[in-house]
């Protein structure tokens, strides 16, 4: 095997005695290098746009959150909230109320859904970070917080006195239609003390008011909520809670972490990433097997050198893994070298911006090491692959 692996080297590094040859041999290292190069471009976009497309789940989501197995609310009675107080493991925890309302504002309209929360609710969801425009909810139960969507839709802004209000409705629970529509709805009069902002889909959604008004507006008990969000101490174990939470609500509840939270937008990024992948890599496969005609070529090209090593004794075994060691060794090499450059590219545009979504928005990267050893793995296995298929063709009858 030293005998092979040194007589390869000796190959690869030295020009042909034909100029095509060298030509062949330079275009399939090339392929391999931008091979290489391409798909941890790829992958490392990916990473980038996941982190984007999900980055306002780590300031919007909660790191758990409860919902009713069945029905819409569900019974928090003090027994359970004096329960999960006493979870070492549980930071903070924040009680919700939310339905879906019919807005009204001056002159127009929008359905959407109300969320009622907690004083709690700011240690759970970092509110600092999504509100853009006035301020976060007080105490008060006649103040709101609505989405920029909203806002925009409704053209209301941040109100700083009680005479531009905010008219929530919320269907009365019954059967069939009413004789008299005015009586089918709870209605609230609120005052908008803020905007948030966190992406198109959720600005659109929700209006935020604190869980005393949406009590009142459905009629709700003080121990019916619909929701609990929990905020996690930090190196707890979500196993561990979610087992400890099943417990406390005696397995009548349901409970999500964010990645479930978010399930269909994981799976769409996931399936969008691998389809990517799949598509460099077969644009890799074509352009890796340019390694196997160019060690067909150098076989023909050294083929009385051959001749020359099997007359002196050299096994066809041997021979071959001459070939072969040149092609794994020109797949290597190319493969490290398409690494590096695609980590100066992947850096270069996250330090100045080479590609812009937006004038002011850089297209998101992010370098993993798991990006690493995927391209490392894929390109060596098909340069390995490529080059054991062109060492094959050596055979007796070419030796002889």
């Amino acid at each position: 095997m030293n005998f092979s692996y040194y007589i390869a080297k000796r190959y690869l590094f030295s020009p042909g005695s034909s100029n095509a040859i060298n030509i062949i041999t330079i275009i399939a290292a090339a392929g391999v290098v931008i091979g290489a190069m391409a798909l941890f471009l790829v992958l490392s976009g990916f990473a980038g746009l996941k982190d984007f497309s999900l980055q306002f789940s780590t300031y919007f989501d909660p790191d758990l959150k409860i919902f009713p197995s069945s029905g819409k609310t569900f019974t928090f009675n003090e027994t359970q909230q004096k329960q999960l107080e006493d979870l070492e493991d549980v930071a903070h925890f924040s009680k919700i109320i939310e339905e879906r309302v019919f807005l009204e504002f001056r002159d127009k309209q929008k359905t959407t859904y109300i969320k009622g929360v907690d004083a709690n609710y700011n240690k759970v969801i970092q509110t600092d970070s999504i509100v853009v425009y006035g301020n976060w909810l007080t105490s008060n139960d006649f103040q709101v917080v609505v989405g920029n969507g909203i806002s925009r839709e409704l053209s209301m802004g941040v109100e700083q006195t009680y005479t531009n209000l905010l008219s929530i409705y919320a269907p009365k629970p019954g059967k069939g239609i009413p004789n008299d529509p005015t009586k089918a709805f709870r209605t609230q009069k609120t005052v908008n003390i803020g905007i948030y902002s966190v992406n198109e889909e959720l600005d659109k959604k929700y209006v935020f008011s604190t869980i005393g008004l949406v009590r009142t507006l459905l009629d709700l008990q003080e121990d019916e909520v619909t929701h609990i969000e929990l905020k996690l101490s930090p190196g707890a174990s979500e196993a561990f809670v979610v087992q400890k939470l099943e417990s406390i609500f005696d397995n009548q509840v349901v409970i999500k972490n964010r990645v479930q939270l978010n399930d269909t937008l994981y799976k769409m990024l996931n399936t969008e990433n691998l389809v990517s992948y799949l598509v460099i890599t077969l644009i890799a496969i074509i352009a890796l097997f340019n390694v196997a005609g160019a060690i067909i070529m150098m076989i023909i090209d050294k083929k009385s050198n051959v001749k020359t090593l099997y007359n002196v004794g050299a096994s066809l075994p041997n021979i071959r893994k001459i070939f072969l060691f040149q092609g794994s060794l020109m797949t290597v090499l190319g493969a490290l070298l398409g690494l590096v450059l695609g980590f100066v590219l992947i850096v270069m545009q996250q330090q100045f911006g080479l590609l812009m979504i937006t004038p002011s928005l850089p297209y998101p990267t992010r370098i993993t090491t798991v990006s690493f050893v995927v391209v490392f793995f894929t390109i060596t296995i098909i340069g390995f692959i490529a080059s054991l298929l062109a060492s094959s063709r050596i055979n007796q009858k070419l030796v002889e």
